[in-house]
């Protein structure tokens, strides 16, 4: 297969490659109607993934952070899902789901910006040729996705950053970061022209990332890579906690961490399976390498703990859950079962040392290892992904959209892609990261006052308690 071949098979009616078709009027010859069906799943899909954030990601974080900073990342969580969502509205569809002119491969326009044109009439393709959803359930759907990207870079800079930079943050880094990251992976011209134009067409008309035939199923890129940058960028610019490997920082409610865990878990379905945009055979393929995936790196975090220190932990089998989660995101569509359960553990395995050995050797406080869980086994799923789609290794394979076959364009064509989404992202991210933070930092400051995170976030900038005492 020759490389624009190779660019415009994956992705399909069944694997998709992305999350995003063509949004605007579905162009099909007898005018496509919605199935019910595919409608409900991804109506439940976006609140499924609603749910992995409030409450799923705010317990998670809120039960790893001490007692007294509680409360402020249940509020911090919460206020930055809420910015994000209306931002998402007014210009953050219109940046990563339309045409952008001769900026196409980088990011969108604004020609839906406030959801001009937008109405319970239009439709968008799913991954099937002439098979469409309403085009505001798409939205809906996509905006719960830049909600939780932004949510989790929280998590590395936890328990010293000012809540006001919280709210610039929400608006500045989607729309610099977050909006073009997803506009390069994720946009396409759809399966209907794929179906009936010449690949270098279809190629030209994508985003960058896609246009290296980069596979990517729910996010791994898009998502978890970007979001574990962006918290190790940020975790390294605000500097170390006061205190940090001299006073002790466990986790105050190792509880309510595993009912977020358990909550994440749950709303991740919809995330990976509701990804597939369709209700048929591939969103249960997702769904069972969803469940695989997470078990097996729930057992390879802690089982290394019990080999290495004598005993595994609690905090070690959510930590894995998660790290599980993660690997499998950009591969839920393309890679068998056994592939997921591969993933999980290598993931499991490789997100532990990175969280422990590497972290300490490096120094950063990096306050809930956002960027050993989600960006090293992000990395470790888009890797993975382009050997285990590989239909002799199990995998389901990448559908060319002119012959309706399944393939694979050989293992060091598709790593390569692989190789190439990933080092863009870091790039992206990095750097894009970085003059957020300097920005937040050099106006209205990041960080708060020595003594207001010594008495704590809850107190100091909100005028509450998590607790009663």
């Amino acid at each position: 297969m020759n490389n624009l071949m190779k660019k415009l098979a994956w992705g399909s009616t069944a694997l998709a490659a992305s999350l995003l078709l063509l949004a605007g009027p579905a162009a099909a010859q007898d005018a496509p109607v919605p199935d019910k069906g595919d409608v409900a799943w991804m109506l439940v899909s976006t609140i499924l993934v609603l749910l992995m954030i409030v409450p799923g990601l705010a317990l998670f974080y809120g039960g790893l952070v001490r007692t007294k900073n509680m409360l402020s990342v249940l509020m911090q969580v919460l206020t930055v899902t809420a910015i994000v969502m209306i931002v998402w509205v007014l210009w953050g569809y219109s940046m990563a789901f339309t045409d952008g002119g001769s900026l196409n491969a980088y990011v969108g326009g604004f020609s839906k910006a406030l959801l001009a044109g937008v109405d319970t009439t239009t439709l968008v393709e799913t991954f099937s040729v002439g098979v469409v959803i309403p085009e505001l359930v798409f939205v809906a759907f996509q905006m719960t996705f830049a909600a939780i990207t932004t949510a989790l870079v929280l998590g590395g800079i936890a328990e010293r950053i000012k809540f006001s930079a919280v709210v610039a943050f929400a608006i500045i880094w989607p729309t610099l970061v977050y909006f073009p990251m997803a506009h390069m992976v994720w946009w396409w011209p759809g399966p209907g022209f794929a179906a009936t134009n010449p690949a270098d067409a279809t190629v030209a008309g994508a985003g960058m990332i896609w246009a290296f035939g980069a596979l990517d199923f729910a996010g791994g890129t898009v998502v978890h890579i970007n979001a574990g940058i962006a918290a190790l960028v940020g975790a390294i610019i605000l500097g170390k906690r006061v205190g940090y490997g001299k006073e002790p920082m466990a986790p105050h409610s190792l509880t309510l961490t595993m009912v977020g865990a358990g909550l994440l878990w749950v709303g991740w379905f919809g995330f990976n399976a509701g990804s597939n945009l369709e209700s048929n055979a591939y969103a249960a393929l997702a769904m069972l390498n969803t469940f695989v995936a997470t078990a097996a790196a729930a057992l390879a975090w802690p089982a290394a703990e019990w080999l290495t220190k004598g005993k595994p932990s609690l905090l070690g089998a959510v930590s894995g859950a998660v790290a599980g989660l993660v690997a499998v995101t950009p591969a839920a569509g393309f890679v068998g079962p056994v592939g997921a359960i591969i993933l999980g553990l290598v993931a499991g395995f490789i997100c532990l040392i990175s969280c422990s050995a590497i972290k300490n050797a490096l120094g950063y406080d990096d306050s809930l290892d956002v960027f050993g869980v989600h960006g090293i086994g992000g990395i470790v799923g888009a890797i993975g992904t382009g050997i285990l789609v590989d239909p002799a290794l199990g995998g389901a394979g990448i559908v060319d959209y002119t012959t309706g076959m399944s393939v694979y364009p050989g293992l060091a064509v598709q790593v390569m892609a692989q190789l190439k989404g990933v080092l863009t992202t870091l790039i992206w991210s990095g750097v894009g990261s970085t003059i957020v933070f300097l920005l937040i930092k050099f106006t209205i400051g990041l960080r708060v006052p020595e003594a207001s995170e010594r008495e704590g976030l809850d107190v100091t900038s909100h005028g509450e308690r998590a607790y009663n005492m």
